[in-house]
């Protein structure tokens, strides 16, 4: 009896699948509303009435800055027209205020294309201290052992005699960095979020491209060099000169809209503290000329916060990125597995099938509730709090992630709200997980400033005294008005003085005192440090 109730059916079944296949084939509709609420910007609008992200941010980010005061014109007069070798988008100079440098002109060489044309085909000139043998020259990469050189020529003063070849590359160089130099004079930093995709169905601001920022770590490099150098000649006010200007040029870059940027700012600010520690364990500076250093220190534009990259860059970014979803129709969803390019996905018939109505309301409210999370984290005033928030951010983000479905757009099961939200962690997840590591970065970014300012005092200290002082408050209020403490522990920072030398260290991230321990040391620790005096880097063999 069940089986022939069940061929009465049959003839039924074909029909039932075609009607869901044709319902799950359906083209289907995006919606989303323009509000404070959801796209968090309402104007402006581009040709399609869909919200202009990228006309949005830069306007925010160029306020109150001309070309005048703007440090990039002259950084990007310094590298030239391709700068990685990719031209920009003639609207990145149109937001600038300047013309493309021509195409021929005296520009910025990295180490990497110096050691292209001049080095690869030789051997490296071998040095003239018959003890360096250990650097291997006959043995090993060519351009490892170059990159090598050039990395210690920062971290350690060196002699034209003996580096022959850093000597040259710096010398090829000089007009490009005396440009720069005179660029981080400027009091601002602005440099256009603009990608070579105007369409808005493409993932426009996340695919900006940053070349100009990129090859600033190289000009840090030189620069960090060139002072190296003029230490080991006794120039120490010219070596101060080029340090300053790369305190300023990582100061200046981290003030833009991007985490990126921060990041770069930071890592070119962290190669001229570690010359600046050098610099003050090198020769007798009077306590005068060690003040006036500090003052240039003190005329330092202000770092900005992670919050502030978060509340509006990494903000409109992923914004704009729910939005070309929803402008393409779902298309783009493939390439968040892909990988984000910059080109939209292609306008195939078949691909506006499978894409059941889908309203993306949610996705933008979730994504802004998340970044309205990270930035309230970012300015909580202790780095506990800041810590426990963004660890909580970051359980939430990993659930999320579990809970993504692979195509929220064609899945039946889920109502129009629920698919929005899927495409929402989508990008919540993609975006924001480098949050909390960010968070570390300029967390201890902050302390190794403070370390600098403490190490300077001590230097003044012993200028006038003759000695380092048995404990950090001898130096207030006249060398400091204020010790201050270790970011990560919330205490004191621990200061070992002996005689002519002393350390000084916070426990890290970690928050383990680990003894002075940093990443070039053997054990590796994670206690930013000022020993005094500075130990001589360690040469890396080339069979290692």
């Amino acid at each position: 009896m069940r089986l022939r109730r069940l061929r009465r059916w049959w003839p039924v079944i074909p029909v039932v699948i075609t009607l869901l296949l044709v319902y799950l084939a359906m083209p289907g509709r995006m919606t989303y509303t323009i509000s404070p609420e959801t796209t968090y910007v309402t104007e402006p609008r581009d040709v399609e009435g869909t919200v202009d992200y990228p006309t949005a941010l830069n306007d925010r980010l160029s306020k109150g800055i001309t070309p005048e005061t703007n440090a990039n014109v002259l950084i990007v007069k310094a590298l030239g027209p391709k700068p990685e070798g990719g031209t920009l988008p003639p609207d990145y100079y149109r937001w600038l205020g300047a013309t493309e440098p021509p195409e021929e002109g005296k520009y910025f060489i990295g180490r990497d294309k110096y050691f292209q044309v001049h080095l690869k085909d030789r051997p490296l000139d071998p040095p003239d201290d018959p003890d360096d043998v250990e650097w291997g020259f006959n043995a090993g990469d060519p351009r490892q052992l170059w990159d090598e050189r050039v990395n210690r020529a920062t971290t350690w003063p060196w002699k034209a005699k003996d580096e022959p070849d850093i000597a040259a590359w710096l010398k090829q160089n000089e007009k490009p960095l005396a440009l720069v130099v005179e660029a981080t004079g400027r009091p601002k930093y602005f440099n256009p979020l603009w990608s070579k995709s105007y369409d808005p169905r493409s993932f426009r601001l996340i695919n900006c491209l940053l070349p100009t920022v990129q090859k600033c770590r190289e000009v840090g490099v030189a620069l960090t060099c060139r002072a190296m150098g003029r230490v080991a000649d006794g120039d120490y006010d010219g070596a101060w000169q080029d340090l300053l200007a790369c305190h300023r040029l990582g100061r200046l870059i981290g003030s833009n809209g991007t985490m990126i940027e921060l990041l770069v700012g930071i890592a070119v600010e962290n190669m001229a503290t570690t010359g600046e520690i050098v610099l003050l364990g090198r020769g007798k500076h009077s306590s005068q000329q060690i003040q006036s250093w500090v003052a240039d220190l003190q005329k330092l534009p202000p770092s900005q916060l992670l919050a502030d990259k978060l509340d509006l860059c990494e903000r409109f970014m992923t914004l704009d990125s729910i939005m070309s979803i929803a402008v393409s129709g779902g298309r783009n969803i493939d390439q968040l597995a892909d990988g984000l390019g910059a080109k939209p996905a292609k306008d195939q018939p078949w691909g506006r099938l499978f894409t059941n109505s889908i309203d993306f309301d949610p996705a933008f409210r979730n994504a802004n509730q998340m970044f309205d999370r990270c930035v309230a984290a970012g300015r909580l005033p202790d780095r506990a709090s800041r810590k426990q928030a963004f660890a909580e951010i970051e359980a939430d983000i990993v659930a999320r992630k579990k809970s993504i479905t692979i195509s929220p757009i064609s899945n039946p099961f889920m109502s129009k709200g629920q698919r929005g939200e899927q495409v929402g962690d989508n990008l919540i997840v993609l975006f924001l997980p480098a949050a909390q590591k960010v968070h570390d970065a300029q967390d201890r970014s902050e302390q190794t400033q403070r370390n600098l300012q403490v190490a300077f005092a001590l230097a003044a200290y012993r200028a006038d005294t003759g000695r380092y002082p048995a404990k950090l408050d001898e130096l207030t209020p006249k060398y400091l008005p204020k010790v201050p403490g270790d970011l990560f522990s919330g205490g004191p920072l621990i200061y070992r003085p002996d005689a002519d030398s002393y350390l000084l260290y916070s426990v890290g991230v970690n928050g383990i005192d680990e003894d002075g321990r940093w990443t070039d040391d053997d054990p590796k620790g994670d206690d930013p440090r000022v020993r005094i005096p500075v130990p001589e880097p360690a040469k890396q063999n080339a069979d290692h």
